[in-house]
């Protein structure tokens, strides 16, 4: 995570790639970037065409409760709005402690990777099409 020089935390980079937005999360992400990256994807998805969203975790060591709401929080709005979303990256250690804590996050979908989640996405919008 950044500092800006006014002492508040930047956001996560949300990178537009057609369709997609892809954000990849790193490090130790505190509860206040959480929150901002939910609003930020959420007007990502109004503003645009964004028909799908891959969050990369493979940089998180850990995904404590809350942000493991987050992420649910994020596929639901996305899904109201028309846009799926794929967590990808996920490491054993962090579904362990997710199953733990008893969090089953419904409606989130994963991925081994980002390029996988990007082939979910492409075949979830091939088979509404057809």
């Amino acid at each position: 995570m950044t500092i800006s020089a006014l002492g508040r935390a930047t956001p996560v980079p949300v990178l537009v790639l057609g369709d997609v937005l892809l954000v990849t999360l790193q490090g130790e992400l505190h509860d206040a970037t959480a929150e901002q990256l939910r609003h930020d994807i959420a007007a990502h998805v109004v503003g645009g065409t964004a028909g799908g969203v891959v969050i990369d975790i493979s940089g998180l060591d850990i995904v404590d409760s809350y942000l493991g709401r987050v992420l649910a929080e994020i596929a639901a709005t996305s899904r109201l709005l028309a846009a799926r979303t794929v967590v990808a990256g996920m490491r054993p250690a962090v579904a362990i402690t997710l199953i733990e804590l008893g969090l089953t996050l419904p409606g989130l979908v994963t991925a081994l990777d980002v390029d996988l989640a990007m082939g979910l996405l492409k075949s979830a919008t091939s088979a509404e099409g057809t």
